[in-house]
């Protein structure tokens, strides 16, 4: 299928079939996030990927995670991130990893895999919960897992704005 394609057709999962998802198709995804884009290719995304019983259940004790079998705790590193000194020092950070996570949801539905951006929770919490260094940042949880029988996308998932509104020509 072709990208716009693509990226129409995927949606937040929210109803994960209990159905593993194969050893390659997580490297894939996490292969996605290696070639991402980042702010002078300084790559400071650090992505922890949940996967035991145990890790699991202390995760959607934070947030819960639709019943999906694994998980990407999606974060950057601020000793790595690029800071724009044109900026007044702006980080990359959370930009980068926002990148990263969207390369892994896209290659992820290509797959057949379906996965939910959260950004609703707490990152202190993420954070303690699983021994994440403090220079280290939680920008996202992305659970992955295959959609159940049942699931579809939500009623405003074609819903866009008219492109008056949101594009300017200069």
């Amino acid at each position: 299928m072709d990208f716009i394609e693509l990226a129409t057709s995927r949606f937040s999962v929210r109803d994960f079939s209990d159905r593993p998802v194969e050893e390659w198709k997580i490297e894939k995804i996490l292969q996605a996030a290696k070639v991402a884009p980042t702010a002078v290719n300084y790559q400071p995304q650090k992505l922890y990927v949940v996967k035991s019983p145990d890790a699991m259940a202390r995760l959607a004790a934070i947030r819960p995670l639709f019943g999906a079998p694994l998980a990407v705790i999606v974060c950057y590193d601020d000793s790595l991130s690029w800071k724009n000194s044109r900026d007044g020092g702006h980080d990359s950070g959370e930009v980068d990893a926002s990148i990263v996570c969207t390369h892994m949801m896209l290659q992820a539905w290509e797959l057949g895999i379906g996965s939910c951006w959260i950004g609703a929770f707490s990152p202190a919490a993420v954070s303690e919960a699983f021994g994440i260094p403090s220079n280290e940042h939680p920008v996202a949880i992305l659970p992955l897992g295959y959609p159940s029988d049942g699931c579809k996308p939500s009623g405003m998932h074609l819903s866009y704005r008219d492109a008056g509104e949101w594009i300017k020509e200069i």
